[in-house]
């Protein structure tokens, strides 16, 4: 027993050194609060810190924590269950008091789990990238991102001094995705995911695939969004399959947000989603048009590309304004009879070291066959298949109660999901 208790303790040593040196792919076995034998432990991973207390929800003072030696782990014994404890930290900025991220439970499901092991979940962008939740009566930020070949990946930002330490996520082994709820996490924080590869060496910050709102270059973060926008074309929703129906004249204004009109004073700059639902709806309907198609509205790093090298499909370019702007050009096409048609690129992708390419390390996204995997252009990299469900969030009608309404979809030059071939998809859409 007492050679077995030995090794354990070296195990635990060993563990708490890799998670100082940010190795560790395990966090919530050692993190957060754990019973042993008849006592509690709680754990909480500060590298800046001076001095820590656990205390409980009145503020009472359940123990002073130590710092373990060799680690940047702040480690407290207690005697009975510390429930839904919080941290008193000491360091040179002063007092602060923080809910523990390694106390909360993943709020992802057993289905989402086996549904994104299988690769069929339809709805992935529900689970992965950043969404203000409230978890256990608290509000924070959760994410998530798929990542099977990293050793270990981590979200930062303004909110731990972009400190790749700090916020070490969950892994699920079954499917490769990796999680993390961040109490105290609120819309507009900027993020980036920091990877170790299978080799834990570092990867390039990394932006988050399934992001809703990015910066603008040429700084690359993404940053936490949340939707407030109420739809206002129930009238469209009601009568859209007869409005649309093959039947039916069409006529189609196809258009490129960026060049339409620019706005000449104070200084010439482009239209922002607002203006664009005033000046260019108006002049749709005008025009006697049934339909508007619009050129990529997914985020693209080069502006030169006009939206056709994009690496936020889930996000609209802050080129007009915020998403919830885009939104509100959707609104105003639908409350005037228009139907909207987005050209969505769904085969290819740059080779921004921020982005896809090369992801956890491994070709997560694109062809592993460099023959396959790369364009003539040198500039970008086709996907190694389809990514439909990124589709699916532009052409879905969930309920109100998400904030994410989408129209019926209308494609063009589709190829199987297996396909890398295909250069767009076209499909009508109201954005999440």
């Amino acid at each position: 027993m007492g050679e077995r208790s030995a090794m354990n303790a070296q195990q635990h040593a060993a563990h708490l050194g890799e998670i100082k040196r940010a190795l560790y792919d395990d966090p919530f076995a050692l993190l957060g609060a754990h019973r042993c034998d008849s006592s509690w432990v709680v754990r909480c991973l500060l590298p800046e810190a001076g001095a820590v207390e656990v205390i409980d929800d009145r503020g009472a003072v359940l123990g002073q924590a130590n710092a373990t030696p060799g680690s940047d782990v702040f480690e407290v014994w207690c005697t009975a269950s510390p429930g839904a404890y919080r941290l008193r930290i000491h360091d040179a900025d002063g007092v602060r008091v923080e809910d523990d991220a390694y106390r909360f439970q993943s709020p992802i499901g057993e289905l989402d789990r086996y549904l994104l092991g299988e690769g069929r979940h339809l709805h992935m962008y529900d689970v992965l990238g950043a969404h203000c939740v409230h978890i256990d009566d608290v509000a924070g930020v959760h994410f998530g991102v798929w990542a099977p070949n990293a050793q270990r990946v981590s979200v930062i930002g303004a909110f731990n001094n972009w400190d790749g330490r700090r916020h070490p996520m969950r892994r699920h082994p079954s499917n490769g995705v990796w999680d993390l709820f961040l109490p105290g996490g609120a819309p507009g924080a900027m993020y980036k995911f920091e990877l170790l590869d299978s080799n834990a060496e570092s990867l390039p910050l990394k932006a988050d695939p399934f992001a809703r709102r990015m910066e603008a270059p040429p700084g690359n973060a993404c940053i936490v969004n949340a939707s407030h926008h109420q739809w206002a074309d129930a009238q469209w929703m009601a009568t859209r399959d007869r409005c649309c129906a093959l039947d039916r004249p069409m006529s189609i204004y196809e258009v490129h947000l960026g060049s339409w009109r620019h706005a000449l004073e104070p200084e010439p700059r482009k239209l922002s989603y607002l203006e664009l639902a005033d000046q260019l709806v108006a002049y749709v309907k005008d025009m006697g048009f049934t339909h508007v198609e619009l050129l990529p509205i997914t985020e693209h790093p080069f502006e030169g590309s006009w939206g056709y090298q994009p690496i936020g499909l889930f996000a609209p370019t802050y080129r007009h304004g915020e998403p919830d702007g885009f939104k509100v050009l959707v609104d105003a096409f639908h409350r005037a009879g228009i139907a909207v048609i987005l050209d969505w690129v769904a085969a290819h992708f740059p080779r921004d070291e921020h982005g896809l390419a090369r992801f956890d390390g491994s070709c997560l996204y694109e062809h592993e066959d460099t023959r396959c995997g790369g364009r003539t252009s040198t500039t970008s990299m086709r996907y190694a298949s389809m990514p439909l469900p990124r589709c699916c969030i532009w052409i879905i009608r969930a309920t109100p109660a998400t904030g994410s309404l989408m129209s019926m979809a209308v494609m063009k030059t589709c190829k199987p999901l297996n396909s890398c071939a295909a250069s767009t998809w076209r499909c009508t859409a109201r954005a999440r």
